[in-house]
């Protein structure tokens, strides 16, 4: 079974988009993105620098918009496709639209709307995000429990995030636990926890006015890494996820638990399979960063098929 995964916000980079925009009818299709998102994703993604394009309302629309576009080079370029896709936080919206479930449209409204969402949640609090590499997994989590800190992403192979609030984030860093590493992240706030509620109402408001089809590949949750065979309940679980925990770590159990023999990771890529290579060793892996990675990502599909 190859999977397709999607990236989260900070896998993004000055300039990535510049490659995709030589595809036929690429530049079109972004600037339709734009519309609905509400974000230049084309002078986003060609001419903003790295403060810019890390901004929560930018960032978000940027990778979802060259997720999909990258995706659909992928259905262009193989006869073969993925038996089934995931996504990393607002990757799952990517996701969503390459099982079917949401159309790209629609998929570019919403993350608009979270983005933008997110964004004024983070600045009602100064609130951060930091990874913590390594160590044993319940003592880091019992130490954020200390700190009244949130495990936002379970990514696997040794690396969580921590959210919250900067003095208890300091305060991981000056004593963190046995064993680890704590690197703070640049982000605008503790994402994918309480922080968010305000986010999530908004995305519920919008989606409300979505139709959710039911998805035609395999689909896999962050929740809990499950597979989700319903469409609105995808959409759900999508909405909550702004306030509630990544799990990673049981999407990439799962994926394993399916067969997985493959993995393909789309626009912006590298994250998602450098976790890959960590907690599915020996799983073969392509990250579509340009075009010219189409060819591989395709033989790996065509192969497989065979």
């Amino acid at each position: 079974m190859i999977i397709a995964v999607f990236p989260g916000q900070g896998s993004q980079s000055p300039g990535f988009l510049a490659p995709w925009l030589e595809l036929d009818g690429a530049r079109d299709r972004l600037a339709a993105f734009s519309d609905a998102a509400e974000v230049d994703l084309i002078a986003a993604g060609t001419e903003w620098d790295a403060d810019r394009i890390r901004d929560t309302q930018v960032a978000q629309p940027l990778i979802v918009a060259a997720s999909i576009l990258s995706w659909s080079a992928l259905t262009e370029a193989s006869a073969a496709r993925p038996a089934g896709v995931a996504g990393h936080s607002v990757g799952e919206i990517a996701a969503l639209v390459a099982a079917g479930v949401l159309s790209a449209d629609d998929g570019m409204r919403l993350v608009g709307i979270r983005g933008r969402a997110m964004a004024e949640a983070a600045a009602a609090d100064q609130t951060s995000m930091s990874a913590v590499i390594g160590g044993d997994q319940d003592a880091v989590v019992a130490r954020l429990g200390e700190l009244d800190l949130t495990p936002a992403n379970y990514n696997g192979g040794g690396q969580l995030v921590a959210a919250g609030a900067l003095p208890a984030l300091a305060a991981l860093a000056e004593t963190p636990p046995a064993g680890t590493r704590v690197i703070p992240l640049q982000v605008a706030g503790a994402f994918h926890t309480r922080y968010m509620a305000s986010a999530v109402q908004a995305l519920r408001d919008a989606a409300a006015a979505v139709e959710a089809s039911d998805p035609a590949l395999a689909l896999w949750t962050n929740r809990d890494g499950s597979r989700v065979a319903d469409g609105g309940r995808a959409l759900d679980l999508l909405v909550a996820q702004v306030a509630s925990p990544v799990r990673w770590d049981a999407c990439m159990a799962s994926f394993a638990e399916a067969g997985v023999t493959g993995i393909i990771e789309l626009a912006p890529a590298g994250t998602l399979v450098g976790l890959a290579k960590r907690a599915l060793r020996g799983v073969p892996t392509v990250a579509v960063k340009t075009p010219d990675d189409l060819t591989a990502a395709a033989e790996l599909l065509n192969g497989a098929a065979a």
